[in-house]
């Protein structure tokens, strides 16, 4: 699946799950995304008053986290799904910090902001599904300031038997069952397996990392490696 067809697809898929998404999330990850984002905002420890743009922001758990811990810096939250966005404006609005975020519903491949905007740039869970990951990679560099950080927190594969057979089973067979048992679809849990099958290991996502001009790109395989943390920063200009 390629390009505008995959773009179509997924765009269908999380439309379609937006009301379930974090049960789901909990599911898919053994209620284990929250501890990785948090071991994640420990490693990228965001500076009072910094901004930042969080891609695919889904129902904007990153991005109230990240909002939370700059504390006034504005923050952009970018969906090209309008009900996974409508899902994360309520939950912002509940907070009380939609003043300080903003979200817009956009295509991570042509983010609609200037060179140089932002100290951070993030996207959780989402790399996997994008047409050219490569071009997200890249536009999350060009809208970072010189110094700025890029990072990445995705599902990934894990190495080491027996584990890898039992997570594999538990992410091909159990989960698609799942899926339809509690968000009323099968076919979009199904297709998410499928979607990690071509993406890049831990290792080669930071070579990717590094290919793209990113400097002291740095990995953390998570959770026996089912989920990783790739970080980098766009290196100074005068460099």
């Amino acid at each position: 699946m390629q390009g505008k067809s995959k773009e179509q697809f997924v765009h269908s898929v999380f439309e379609s799950i937006a009301p379930k998404y974090d049960l789901m999330n909990d599911i898919l990850s053994f209620r284990r995304h929250k501890a990785w984002r948090n071991f994640t905002m420990k490693k990228m420890n965001v500076k009072p008053g910094s901004t930042a743009i969080d891609l695919c922001c889904g129902t904007c758990d990153w991005t109230i986290s990240l909002a939370e811990a700059s504390g006034t810096g504005p923050m952009v939250g970018l969906d090209f799904s309008q009900n996974m966005l409508d899902v994360g404006a309520e939950k912002v609005r509940r907070i009380g910090l939609d003043k300080q975020i903003k979200l817009v519903r956009g295509n991570a491949m042509e983010l609609p902001f200037e060179d140089n905007s932002f100290d951070y740039a993030t996207i959780g869970f989402a790399l996997r599904n994008v047409p050219d990951l490569v071009k997200v990679i890249e536009e999350m560099q060009r809208v970072v300031k010189p110094g700025g950080m890029v990072v990445s927190l995705e599902l990934s594969k894990p190495t080491w038997q027996p584990f890898k057979s039992i997570y594999y089973f538990y992410f091909q067979r159990v989960l698609p069952m799942l899926g339809k048992l509690i968000a009323k679809r099968y076919e979009q849990y199904k297709w998410l397996p499928e979607s990690l099958i071509h993406f890049p290991d831990h290792k080669q996502l930071a070579d990717i990392f590094r290919k793209t001009g990113l400097t002291k790109v740095e990995a953390y395989p998570l959770t026996g490696g089912i989920a990783a943390l790739h970080i980098g920063i766009k290196p100074d200009a005068a460099k």
